[in-house]
């Protein structure tokens, strides 16, 4: 029997990636963290179609799609990042990444260069994809889709810690103000805003465990 797509969309640091790992070792399916697509886009953009000024060419960056060469390394289990055989995974974390990486997702270049490469994993079934748009552009034909969202109170002290754990130096304030502003250029922006899907499940997990937002999402999934 073919295994089934999950979907897993909502806001910055309610854990969907973590919480999308689990369940994709609990059910036997592959875990594809589309956020870290889009941030290995921006990490390479800082790195390579930076201005004088210090912003972002997007018209550089759009030129040279043919240079960039993402992939995803099973380690162990685990799915990591890799740019032109470079692991970027931690480096895509970083403050700087997480304040251009919305400008960067928005752009209609960026999500069509990315959106075969998303569509070509889920052709066989047996994943579990989380990012913004996944249930309503990516794989709309998802067996399940959810929506997870939290207070901006309890995001900002998770991403915060996250940084931390990480050996990223950072300010509580900061990530509450680039979680706020990220919010807003992810839900108002013309290329595949972030919303619920209508078909969608919402998960708040604002007073929800990790351990309880899982057994709340596996809860909706029939058993394989």
């Amino acid at each position: 029997m073919k295994k089934p797509v999950i979907a897993i969309d909502g806001y910055s640091s309610t854990g969907k990636s973590s919480i999308s790992k689990i369940i994709a070792e609990k059910l036997g399916l592959i875990h594809l963290d589309t956020g870290a697509l889009y941030r290995g886009i921006t990490w390479f953009a800082l790195q390579n179609c930076v201005t004088k000024d210090g912003t972002i060419d997007l018209n550089q960056l759009f030129s040279m799609f043919g240079k960039i060469h993402l992939e995803f390394r099973n380690n162990d289990g685990e799915l990591i990042l890799f740019l032109n055989s470079i692991d970027i995974s931690k480096a895509i974390r970083s403050h700087e990444v997480s304040e251009n990486v919305s400008l960067v997702a928005k752009q209609k270049e960026v999500r069509d260069f990315l959106l075969c490469f998303q569509r070509s994993l889920a052709e066989n079934g047996g994943i579990i994809m989380d990012g913004r748009d996944i249930g309503t552009v990516v794989l709309p034909k998802a067996e399940y889709k959810f929506f997870m969202t939290a207070s901006i109170e309890e995001r900002t002290k998770r991403r915060y810690q996250e940084l931390i754990s990480l050996g990223i130096d950072a300010d509580e304030e900061q990530v509450k103000q680039n979680l706020i502003i990220r919010d807003k250029i992810d839900s108002e922006r013309e290329i595949a805003p972030l919303k619920q899907a209508d078909d969608a499940i919402v998960i708040d997990n604002t007073y929800l465990t990790k351990r309880e937002t899982i057994d709340s999402i596996l809860s909706h999934i029939n058993k394989i």
